[in-house]
């Protein structure tokens, strides 16, 4: 007797669940893998683009300031 395959979708509170960061990695290592999997468009980094990144508030404010200042070229 063939033994069939049964499927059950996940409850909503499973599939919105995401890990807790546990991972330190400075800009040093990251930015550079960040840069390179967006120039070849690599369709893994889609899966990861509504997580939340920590970062220090000297930097957020160094950020925030940035983006007020810069100026898109017409």
């Amino acid at each position: 007797m063939a033994v069939q395959l049964r499927l059950y979708p996940r409850s909503a509170e499973t599939f919105d669940r995401r890990p807790d960061p546990n991972v330190r990695i400075s800009l040093r290592d990251l930015l550079p893998l960040i840069a390179l999997a967006k120039r070849h468009n690599y369709l893994w980094l889609e899966d990861f683009i509504d997580d939340e990144v920590c970062v220090t508030s000297d930097l957020y404010d160094v950020l925030r300031a940035f983006t007020q200042v810069r100026r898109p070229s017409a």
